[in-house]
């Protein structure tokens, strides 16, 4: 059903939204609406043109909203008449927040709802909207979290996909989460100390950071404690091009001369909460892990395998390093609207019944022209785990590179596009 249309300068927009079964295989039960916003090119927006749809990385995040004719969108346009999925449960696509999981009778069944949130299912998902829009078999591009998700379209309805592309999302598959976590370390490692390289000045500023608000009750502008551990999770944006320089630039904000001395900043404290979106994201929090599972329990895997990585102790490292992507059970008490689905979230870090994501058998026998930029330095996707299974599959070429961060997509998208179209076409 389209519910809106407009146009910005140099594209047409359809707005779409779509009613499909929460558990695809019991069609005649609860329902839940997915959104998706068509993008076409002003000059293109009457002409019969093959589509392109876009998962976007997360879990747990909305598509972007374009802006714009400009980056990757705009490469795309050329050839494709594109399709932004809010994944379900993100955006306009029934939500999933602690508002809306409130509406649920008990923990228990939140949890069970929250399994219906994986890439199995944003894939039938998206197999249900080509079939009911599209008709056709259409090219797929995914970012990080997404191309995890064309992975799982390649092992489940490689009939769907006339090409793939991938940017920095090729998922670890037939690792254990556990051995996932400490790669994902040892690449947060190596971040810090290009960081502290860069700006050796932010130790000592960090160090007096800490220290204030292990003293002090330091507290958000919603109230929350801004504890050490929180601080540290700001190291999530070292993985993206300008991370680095975001990071500096709010270290240096952090305290402010008052009448009575030396407080810390509400430029600081506002600008380190509106950096990490967990309150307003907690499919984040809840799957994240799970995104890594295949018959076997997260058990918050990132919280366990933390105690090998000392550095990133507050006891035994002064100032102790910024962390990565991770999530953690104590965020379940810090952050306010994750304490709300605290119990929930407890069931799903248990959950051992995950069903498979990716067929390796029929990965092995692709037949779906595949192309991937696959970064060297990604702090979120481990190099090694993605060429391993690269080798697995025909079909899929590489295009390894240092040239871009996680971020590459966004910073050189309609470069990388371009690129990667060509070996899908085989003009590279």
């Amino acid at each position: 059903m389209i519910t809106a249309n407009h146009k910005i300068p140099g594209l047409v927009i359809k707005d779409h939204e779509f009613q499909v079964p929460l558990d695809h295989e019991k069609p005649e039960q609860r329902q839940i609406s997915v959104f998706a916003r068509e993008v076409a090119a002003l000059e293109y927006a009457e002409k019969q043109m093959p589509w392109m749809l876009f998962l976007n990385g997360g879990p747990g995040f909305a598509c972007s909203r374009p802006e714009s004719r400009s980056g990757w969108l705009a490469r795309a346009l050329q050839e494709y008449r594109v399709l932004l999925l809010d994944q379900r449960g993100t955006g306009l696509s029934t939500p999933v927040t602690h508002q809306t999981l409130s509406a649920l009778k008990d923990a228990q069944a939140q949890a069970e709802y929250l399994s219906h949130f994986r890439a199995d299912n944003i894939v039938r998902d998206a197999e249900f909207i080509r079939k009911e829009l599209v008709g056709e078999k259409w090219t797929v591009l995914g970012q990080s979290f997404g191309g995890f998700c064309i992975l799982t379209y390649l092992s489940f309805a490689p009939e769907g996909l006339q090409a793939a592309l991938i940017t920095g999302g090729i998922p670890p598959i037939g690792q254990k989460v556990d051995d996932v976590y400490r790669a994902t370390y040892k690449r947060v490692l190596e971040q810090n100390r290009l960081y502290f390289e860069r700006y050796p000045g932010d130790a000592e500023k960090l160090k007096r950071i800490y220290e204030y608000v292990e003293t002090n009750n330091v507290c958000t502008p919603a109230g929350e404690r801004l504890s050490v551990r929180r601080l540290q999770q700001l190291g999530i944006h070292l993985g993206f091009t300008g991370g680095f320089e975001r990071l500096h630039y709010l270290i240096e904000s952090a305290f402010v001369s008052t009448g009575s001395g030396t407080d810390i900043s509400y430029i600081f404290t506002k600008s380190a909460d509106a950096m990490l979106e967990f309150n307003t994201n907690p499919i984040y929090v809840l799957l994240h892990e799970a995104i890594y599972c295949e018959g076997q329990a997260s058990d918050w895997s990132a919280e366990r395998v933390r105690s090998e990585f000392p550095q990133f102790n507050p006891e035994t490292n002064s100032p102790p390093l910024f962390t990565g992507e991770m999530v953690y059970p104590w965020m379940l008490d810090e952050y306010s609207c994750l304490a709300k689905i605290k119990d929930a979230a407890q069931i799903v870090a248990k959950h051992r019944d995950w069903p498979r994501l990716y067929n390796l058998e029929q990965l092995q026998q692709n037949e779906v022209p595949t192309a991937a930029a696959v970064y060297l330095d990604d702090m979120y996707v481990e190099w090694d785990y993605s060429q391993q299974l690269a080798r697995q599959i025909p079909k899929l070429r590489l295009w390894a590179t240092n040239e871009y961060m996680h971020s590459g997509l966004r910073d050189d998208g309609e470069r990388i596009i371009d690129r990667l179209l060509a070996m899908v076409n085989g003009a590279i």
